[in-house]
């Protein structure tokens, strides 16, 4: 009897070891599987770590380029703005200077055209002659008429004048508005 007791104990240690090791087998297959994935996982992952680095590395590369592109826009910016301002003040003097030109050969020619209408009445140089040669028939009255006379000179300069007030003033709203479109395009970009 004792030896079908140990013959029974054997069988029942040895099922429980068959049980033990299919419990185990199963366990290091689970385990097997989930280190697989955890692998996977831990190696995408990695890949994602490196893709991020690489986009942080280009992203930084184009943050410098556009910190230096904006310093350079902010310098043409200002370059622009002090070239606008000196050549305001030219335009600005070139028709101040135009409009007393206009006011002074204004002035000019109201003189001269008042001293020719009295230059036919004058009298001053005319002497009594028995017999005036034909030459002196008539008081002298200046060449007013001749190829325009300093009269029309004078008027030509008046309208050159006018014509570079005109001008300047185009150019400088030309100017001021080409400088107003670059100010506004660039603090766009």
């Amino acid at each position: 009897k004792m030896i079908k007791d140990l013959i029974v104990r054997l069988m029942e240690e040895a099922n429980e070891e068959a049980e033990h090791k299919g419990w185990c087998d199963t366990e290091l297959s689970t385990n097997e599987q989930t280190r697989k994935e955890k692998t996977e996982a831990v190696e995408t992952l990695h890949a994602e770590i490196d893709q991020l680095e690489a986009s942080i590395a280009k992203l930084t590369e184009d943050i410098t380029e556009l910190t230096k592109a904006v310093a350079e826009l902010d310098a043409a910016m200002a370059e622009a703005t002090k070239l606008r301002q000196e050549e305001k003040e030219k335009n600005k003097a070139t028709i101040k200077d135009a409009q007393e030109a206009q006011t002074a050969v204004a002035q000019a020619l109201t003189v001269l055209k008042e001293f020719y209408a009295k230059a036919g009445d004058a009298t001053a140089f005319v002497q009594q002659q028995p017999e005036m040669p034909e030459i002196f028939d008539s008081p002298y009255k200046g060449m007013q008429s001749e190829n325009g006379g300093v009269v029309g000179m004078l008027e030509v300069i008046e309208s050159d004048f006018a014509r570079l007030e005109a001008d300047t003033k185009a150019a400088e709203a030309s100017a001021q508005k080409e400088y107003d479109t670059f100010m506004t395009d660039s603090k766009v970009d």
